[in-house]
């Protein structure tokens, strides 16, 4: 197996992330500052997004020289000490790279439209005329160079043209400059819409001005990425990391482009999973339903199950805040979110802030907007579009990371390039690393479990309830281990029965309280739960060894517990709202009725001195359970962390 597919990498957008020198934009030396908090965190790979010398049209994506660093950030020598820090802690470093267009300030461009008999006239795209497409940032997708008379081709703005790939010596340029990172250090790269190298050298009109069909996955593009490979990755494959962002991809292709045996890209960025809630464009925003999600996402797990890999993400430096789109905004929806993905088969990418649960911003006026993309569109759309600019705008994930509740959010002393959301004294880094029930603590505990449970990293996956609108819930295998992983989407309390007879996703004509879910087909009944409600939002059950436990809970109302407590198998067989009443009843041993206590504490350290207040244990007694369950507990490791749900109170309550 490939090392990254048990790691979790996370995408550092530096202008946004720490500012180290009071400018008021992100920069290396403020990363560098806060390796430690992301070593805790657990990632493996840090991605930054381009820190390359830019006019900064796009925030980076605009390069004007690939071998160098935009003195925003610093200086190669800053630079290669970051790499070194990185290493020592035991992470990876991941470059952005954007090869499709440069900025019109590169050199190269500088030369291209220099004059039409320039020798790097064709390493861009010249025509007399301009076909009909249109840009992704608004407008067309040509732009008239007065000097010679000619239009050049730029998919994005018109600061960044689009580099010609049909010819070699811009290929073997872009070879080249990769090699150079990647004897400087770097572990890999991340590259941006790679999936447009390859163009109809026709460039013919598209439909209505849709130009896609002859620029998204190419006649070429397998040739030039299994060139890419030999190039540049051949020799270090075991080493690096390579992800392809590919708007538009199709499942059978993204098995081509990630099938080991055809040397191309390790994974693929594709996103139909974030376009599910859009009509004909991105700003026509329409609701989640549950069913569509749930139906994209098992057809990619199903579809790179035996060749190829998934990467999972939720949030990038171009989508808004998924806690405020597909959740309502609160840390429970925060958990439940980073649950349903960590759970899945693939590599988890983790986009800073998304850890903390941070939201999208509460906009009031386009004066606030820096994004091109949401500028260009909101100047053809106007004002009407001002709602759809509030909730789908890339500038919902660009608002300076938040770090704690001081004056913007600890992000820099001086004023910070994009406002930082007023949220921050609720949400930020330094009040969750000290609640171990935040959202910080519980993306660390994922991304252990990841790195400790092969059935996450490698299990197989089964959807369960794919119709229901409300519970995303499905199972993962793997040698002996099984996983049952549910999420409620809906925000209200949900009632989820399980039958013993029921088949995985088998659920004709049943209500939509009863999903018709089973944990294994061998379930045995006294340990099945008959039924629990779900308030918000997750739930995550493991199978291991014969034995049944809870790896996560959250929000279960106090008269719903019974059924959770009989799933405890392993530590009790059983359970009864009255756990003292019952151990005595069922003649428990001293130890599986300490390490229930334990289990519905979430193992708090306040446990012990409570079971001792309660005399439900003589103290040697208690003490002796108190060691034995620390081992066990060490053992389970992530699968049993401190401080999941259900808290302290609702233990104590159930147990009076």
């Amino acid at each position: 197996m490939a090392w990254w597919q048990s790691a979790v990498v996370y995408q550092i957008y530096p202008r946004s992330f720490a500012d180290s020198d009071a400018d008021g934009i992100g920069d290396l030396g403020g990363i560098a500052a806060r390796l430690d908090y992301l070593a805790e965190l657990g990632v493996d790979v840090l991605w930054l997004s381009p820190i390359y010398p830019s006019p900064q049209d796009d925030n980076g994506y605009d390069i004007s020289d690939y071998r160098d660093i935009d003195p925003t950030f610093g200086t190669l020598t800053d630079f290669d000490a970051l790499l070194a820090a990185v290493h020592e802690r035991g992470m990876k470093l991941v470059m952005d790279l954007v090869v499709n267009h440069t900025s019109d300030e590169h050199p190269w461009f500088v030369e291209s439209r220099s004059s039409r008999d320039n020798p790097k006239r064709d390493w861009y795209w010249w025509r007399d005329e301009p076909t009909n497409w249109r840009s992704f940032f608004s407008g067309p997708t040509w732009d008239l160079d007065d000097a010679t008379g000619q239009y050049y081709l730029h998919l994005f703005s018109r600061k960044q043209p689009d580099l010609n790939w049909e010819n070699p010596e811009v290929r073997q340029a872009v070879y080249s400059m990769m090699r150079w990172w990647l004897d400087r250090g770097v572990d890999g790269f991340r590259m941006d819409v790679i999936n447009m190298l390859s163009k109809d050298p026709a460039l013919p009109d598209g439909p209505g001005g849709d130009g896609s069909p002859y620029y998204l996955c190419g006649p070429r593009i397998h040739e030039f990425l299994q060139e890419l490979h030999r190039e540049v990755v051949a020799g270090r494959d075991g080493q690096l990391l390579t992800v392809g962002e590919m708007p538009g991809v199709t499942l059978e292709n993204a098995k081509l482009f990630t099938d080991p045996a055809r040397g191309e890209v390790d994974m693929v960025f594709q996103f139909e999973h974030v376009q599910l809630d859009q009509g004909s464009s991105k700003w026509d925003v329409r609701p989640l339903r549950l069913t569509d999600l749930k139906r994209s996402f098992g057809r990619w797990q199903s579809g790179l199950a035996e060749r190829g890999w998934n990467s999972l993400y939720w949030n990038n430096h171009d989508q808004p805040r998924v806690v405020s789109r597909f959740g309502d905004g609160s840390p429970e929806a925060a958990k439940m979110l980073g649950t349903v993905l960590h759970m899945h088969r693939g590599t988890p990418y983790v986009y800073q802030g998304e850890e903390l649960g941070m939201t999208n911003y509460p906009f009031t006026s386009i004066d606030e907007i820096r994004d091109i993309e949401t500028l260009g569109h909101y100047a053809e759309a106007g004002p009407a579009s001002f709602e759809a600019v509030r909730a789908m705008g890339r500038d919902n994930a660009r608002t300076p990371m938040q770090w704690d509740a001081s004056a913007h959010a600890g992000f820099t002393t001086g004023t910070p390039w994009l406002s930082v959301n007023p949220n921050h004294t609720e949400i930020n880094a330094e009040a969750q690393r000290r609640d171990p029930d935040s959202v910080f603590h519980h993306y660390r505990r994922l991304i252990e479990l990841r790195h400790d449970e092969p059935a996450v990293a490698h299990g197989d996956f089964t959807m369960l309830a794919p119709q229901d609108e409300r519970l995303y819930a499905f199972t993962r295998r793997y040698e002996g281990t099984e996983l049952l992983v549910l999420a409620n989407f809906s925000g209200e309390p949900l009632e989820v029965d399980f039958p013993d007879d029921a088949e995985p996703g088998d659920q004709p004509g049943a209500p939509p309280q009863a999903s018709g879910i089973k944990l294994a087909d061998a379930a045995p009944a006294d340990v099945a739960m008959e039924a629990t409600q779900m308030r918000r939002y997750h739930e995550v059950w493991v199978e291991k060894n014969g034995g049944r436990t809870l790896l996560g809970l959250s929000g279960i109302p106090a008269t719903r517990f019974r059924g959770v407590v009989r799933f405890l198998e392993e530590f009790a067989g059983g359970g009864d709202a009255d756990m003292a009443r019952y151990a005595d009843e069922h003649s428990l041993s001293e130890q599986r009725y300490f390490n229930l206590l334990c289990m519905m504490f979430g193992h708090d350290p306040r446990s012990y001195s409570w079971v001792l207040d309660k005399g439900l244990l003589p103290e040697a007694r208690a003490a002796r359970c108190q060691n034995e369950s620390d081992k066990i507990f060490k053992a389970w490791g992530a699968l049993l962390s401190p401080h999941f749900s259900p808290s302290f109170r609702l233990a104590r309550q159930l147990a009076q």
